[in-house]
């Protein structure tokens, strides 16, 4: 459970590699300062700020911007460093006071994107600076403490505060640096109401950002027919990759950026782009965002893309509506005397009215406009860099694909874009191990119309689906860590499992018929019960010899048929207590055909996530509730491409054995 902070209130830590999630509303610099037992800072090269990114044990972003993420090693931090203060400042050209501004909200992450501790700064007004987050070392142990000191004289006074003597010099240095910087050119709602008119709306858009997205480690989709939202507990911001920067003396040595669940090293990051001098957007960079490896930070990136697109997006239609209302309210003053409805003046108000409103409009998708050519650009960038779990399967990565020494942190489901632009397709990434089970939806859409008047046809194409996103989270596992059973009472699915059977991959032949299903579901039951009892009896190494300790999914086809009473409870707790330790479901059927069973199924269609075959707009983002239309990540008409990764995996298998 995340605990909320208060001003003065203290909170330990369980993990000393952390991420520090600002979102402040408005552009803010941040930066964290490195102090002794005493709080005192011994020199400008103990900061981490935009011209000087990194430290040992800290990187922090290098521009000003609505949202940061810090990132903090603190078993790597010098040992004579005791304290970390993570401040923030009003860019020299910003509003006159943090009390002018939504109230900034810091959350604390452990590495596993836990969230530890979360607080909002309140209560500021004329300051233009403040300590927002305290983390220091008490009898070798890690707190954070919410600190909420404001400035009324600024970053100089914050440093001099600090026991800098050249307080002022390195305040200027960094307002210097933060100003040089080029941000991501997308304007967030919150952004587009210091336009005029034409973004005057955004400010009260539905979707401000939010100060901190509920859940656990990375994006998540939720579903059901209401257009839920599509939520993610840290979800990435986009901050450039820092430069390493000068190190004290005394430092004890480079922070080590390996991954906490990676056993390789990884790559340097990309050097950060520089803006052109004609003050056009900086050419975009794959991996141009805080990771520990290039796979996190593309992870990071993508996720920052999605964000930047529904907050554009939310800006653009918030000043059409706004556009829209001023319309109708200057046409009623304009006719509200029923004398001056006729005539020369009547017919000139209207003229106007619409004139000013299709100004505003105009104006705003200028802006929107401009904002997607930069996100277009960058995904032409981005895509062709992403590793194969992240990479659609028309991608070249794939054609040299081997099968990986270490799972990934995240698979691709599919692409997400909205009506705006519909070529601008960001990929659908979710984290791993996967924390709730998958429903493909073979029953009737509105996408089909139809198409398919023989209802078999959409639960084939579902079923395709389903057997694309299980050989990409083989092809994704190194080999014996992730293993795949199928549940196909009548055997309707035969066809379209051809792929993962004709390689071999499969954990066992799908099982057919009543007693098939029994047995499947009994002995997966079986092994998330042995599973939960090692891991609360702290023996979680002591499992049986006959239970596979490997990630299992099972994917269920043609539900309910061939499911009595007993088998829907089994599958039911499959779907609530498997993924906790390993078992996930992946259910190819039609809500409409498990009707018989009534409420009893409800919460197991809520506890799953909606996927369909064709496209179709059922997600929703949490911080504008936009409906994304989803497009499944399917294998080219005609490709051979799944087989030969799928010979790859089996061959893999057989040297192992």
């Amino acid at each position: 459970m995340t605990a909320e902070l208060v001003r003065g209130q203290n909170h330990a830590l369980s993990q000393v590699r952390l991420t520090v999630r600002i979102a402040a509303g408005v552009p803010v610099v941040a930066g964290a300062a490195l102090g002794d037992e005493n709080g005192t800072v011994p020199g400008p090269q103990w900061v981490a700020h935009p011209g000087a990114p990194a430290l040992p044990g800290v990187e922090v972003s290098r521009r000003a911007a609505a949202d940061h993420r810090l990132a903090l090693d603190l078993a790597a931090l010098p040992e004579t460093a005791h304290r970390v203060d993570v401040f923030l400042a009003l860019p020299s050209a910003g509003p006159l006071g943090f009390g002018a501004v939504p109230a900034p909200h810091t959350t604390v992450e452990g590495a596993d994107g836990t969230e530890l501790a979360c607080y909002t700064l309140t209560g500021l007004d004329a300051e233009t600076a403040v300590i927002a987050l305290e983390l220091y070392r008490r009898q070798g142990a890690w707190k954070v403490r919410a600190m909420g000191q404001g400035y009324a004289g600024g970053l100089p006074a914050l440093l001099a505060d600090h026991g800098l003597r050249d307080a002022g010099d390195l305040a200027a240095a960094v307002q210097e640096a933060a100003a040089r910087s080029l941000g991501r050119p997308v304007q967030a709602p919150s952004e587009a109401s210091a336009s005029q008119d034409a973004a005057a709306p955004a400010s009260s858009a539905p979707g401000a950002p939010a100060s901190s997205v509920p859940g656990a480690a990375g994006p998540t989709l939720s579903y059901d027919p209401q257009r839920p939202s599509l939520h993610d507990g840290g979800n990435p911001y986009d901050v450039q990759v820092p430069a390493p920067a000068p190190q004290p003396q005394d430092a004890a040595g480079p922070v080590d950026y390996t991954h906490p669940r990676r056993r390789h090293s990884t790559p340097p990051p990309p050097p950060p782009s520089a803006a052109p001098a004609d003050g056009r957007p900086a050419q975009p960079v794959a991996g141009d965002a805080v990771g520990w490896s290039m796979e996190e930070r593309l992870y990071n990136q993508v996720w920052g893309m999605f964000e930047d697109l529904a907050r554009t997006t939310a800006a653009y239609r918030s000043a059409v509506d706004f556009a829209d209302t001023r319309l109708e309210k200057e046409l009623d003053q304009a006719l509200a005397d029923p004398r001056g409805r006729l005539g020369a003046s009547a017919d000139a108000a209207r003229e106007a009215a619409h004139a000013r409103r299709t100004q505003l409009v105009d104006q705003a998708r200028a802006a929107l406009d401009r904002d997607l050519a930069q996100l277009t650009a960058e995904s032409e960038v981005v895509e062709p860099a992403l590793p194969p779990a992240y990479a659609g399967w028309d991608s070249p990565v794939w054609h040299g694909y081997r099968v990986p020494e270490q799972a990934p942190m995240a698979l691709r489901l599919g692409d997400l874009h909205l009506p705006e632009d519909p070529s601008l397709r960001i990929p659908m990434l979710v984290r791993l191990p996967l924390e709730r089970g998958l429903w493909m939806d073979s029953g009737a859409s509105a996408a089909l119309g139809d198409s398919f008047p023989d209802s078999a046809e959409p639960r084939h194409l579902a079923m395709e689906a389903a057997v694309a996103v299980a050989a990409r989270l083989l092809a994704a596992h190194p080999v014996g860590e992730f293993s795949v059973h199928v549940v196909d009472p009548a055997g309707a699915g035969a066809r379209a499992l051809v792929p993962l059977t004709g390689a071999g991959v499969l954990a066992a032949p799908p099982a057919t018929g009543a007693a098939g299903v029994t047995e499947v579901l009994e002995r997966l039951t079986r092994r998330v019960d042995l599973a939960h009892m090692a891991v609360r009896g702290g023996a979680a190494a002591s499992l049986p010899d006959d239970v596979d300790t490997a990630q299992q999914l099972l994917i269920v086809n043609d539900f309910p048929h061939g499911f009595d009473d007993r088998a829907v409870t089994r599958l039911r707790y499959l779907a609530d207590e498997g993924p906790a330790v390993g078992v996930h479901l992946l259910m190819v059927a039609d809500r409409e055909d498990a009707e018989a069973f009534g409420p009893l199924l409800d919460p197991l269609w809520r506890s799953l996530m909606r996927l369909t075959p064709v496209s179709d707009d059922h997600l929703a983002d949490p911080w504008v509730g936009h409906a994304w239309t989803y497009e499944p990540s399917l294998v080219p008409v005609g490709s051979q491409i799944l087989q030969q990764v799928l010979a790859e995996v089996a061959r893999a298998r057989t040297k192992r054995e």
